[in-house]
């Protein structure tokens, strides 16, 4: 189904999301960068998990 595969890439994107914050903390000379895409990474994510709650198949 569509709807799992969109949230599993959901799920790889949170993950990117903490990679990359984690990569922030051990290379301080590019923290401020890294960290602001992992936030934008983190957003995608929480969008894409809002679209599947608003579209996605409902609970029977």
């Amino acid at each position: 189904m569509p709807f799992q595969a969109i949230l599993r890439e959901v799920d790889q994107l949170y993950n990117v999301s903490a990679r990359l914050e984690a990569l922030a903390e051990q290379h301080p000379f590019v923290s401020e960068p890294l960290i602001t895409v992992a936030g934008s990474v983190r957003n995608a994510a929480t969008v894409l998990a809002v679209l599947i709650a608003a579209r996605g198949p409902k609970p029977i």
